[in-house]
């Protein structure tokens, strides 16, 4: 069997995920379809948005497949009718096992940590607003319970220590296509060679970290509750998306639901607002705010944003 022969669906939504399918489909992997989800409505007009996935599956003339319900019977007729040797997983929603096992070579997961931490659906996020110093990404054979199967192949990746996570999201992004196509790989080499390929199961870990899905409410910044170190690594692990924010009083003028992009920490500070800096004291320590942005207007600088303040 060769790249050309095992025939692979891809199942992912976002640019993260469609990094990857450019990599299989530009290193002459057979993806015989894909399966995103369906399209959205967005911005002012709320036209219909296709996903990152759908924009480059169309772009190359793949087929693509868009279930409102991954156990609707029409869907999975559609699945069976590819008769896929493989599927694989990046950033995409629970499968059902009627899903997942439906390939005889089953399906494989990339999953953006070094599992077993990190299970859910925020890990890049999650590591970097815990200040973990190292992050990676796993492939690992999909089963029941989310982000627990046996790993196929496992990578690490640094964090530097004011770094946010929009570069640890694309150097990740990178940094999964060559795990990616390294795994569907070893499962052809294992195929050709009549063994299983080698899965190593996840250890079990006392003091685990979830990632679960980050909401508006979980990014507010409550600056008395929490260290100069917690906001610093609070504001990186959101910035640039979904942003973190606060409500600042600022000369006496109120200002509501402000995305914070970048802060430094000090070692002590009280309250400051003059022509150049914002800094808020925290429950130890403080923090210059750097790059923030009002509702309606532009991300500015700690500068721009006082002198636009009458």
């Amino acid at each position: 069997m060769t790249k050309k022969d095992l025939r692979i669906i891809y199942l992912g939504t976002p640019e993260f995920a469609a990094a990857s399918l450019q990599a299989l489909v530009e290193g002459g992997y057979n993806v015989v379809a894909v399966v995103t989800m369906p399209d959205k409505p967005a911005g002012r007009g709320h036209q219909l948005q296709y996903s990152d996935v759908k924009k480059y599956a169309l772009s190359v003339g793949l087929p693509v497949l868009q279930p409102e319900k991954l156990k609707d019977e029409a869907f999975l007729e559609e699945l069976r009718s590819y008769h896929a040797d493989l599927q694989i997983v990046v950033a995409f929603r629970m499968l059902p096992e009627v899903v997942w096992a439906m390939p005889r070579l089953g399906t494989f997961n990339l999953h953006a940590s070094l599992l077993p931490q990190y299970r859910g659906a925020a890990p890049i996020n999650r590591a970097v607003m815990n200040g973990d110093t190292e992050t990676g990404a796993t492939t690992f054979l999909l089963k029941h319970e989310i982000d627990t199967g046996n790993m196929i192949l496992q990578e690490r990746l640094p964090i530097g220590p004011d770094e946010n996570v929009g570069s640890v999201h694309d150097r990740l992004m990178a940094l999964g296509t060559g795990l990616v196509t390294r795994t569907v790989d070893l499962i052809i080499d294992c195929e050709n060679r009549g063994i299983p390929v080698p899965t190593t199961p996840q250890p079990e870990i006392a003091d685990l970290r979830p990632a679960p899905k980050i909401f508006k409410e979980d990014c507010e910044i409550h600056f008395a509750q929490m260290t100069a170190a917690e906001v610093h690594n609070f504001v990186r692990g959101l910035s640039p998306y979904p942003a973190a924010w606060a409500n600042l009083n600022i000369n006496g003028q109120a200002f509501e639901n402000v995305k914070i992009f970048a802060v430094e920490t000090m070692e002590n500070g009280q309250w400051i607002m003059d022509k150049s800096s914002i800094i808020v004291p925290c429950k130890e320590g403080a923090v210059r705010i750097l790059e923030l942005q009002a509702p309606g207007k532009k991300r500015m600088d700690a500068r721009a944003f006082l002198n636009g303040i009458h």
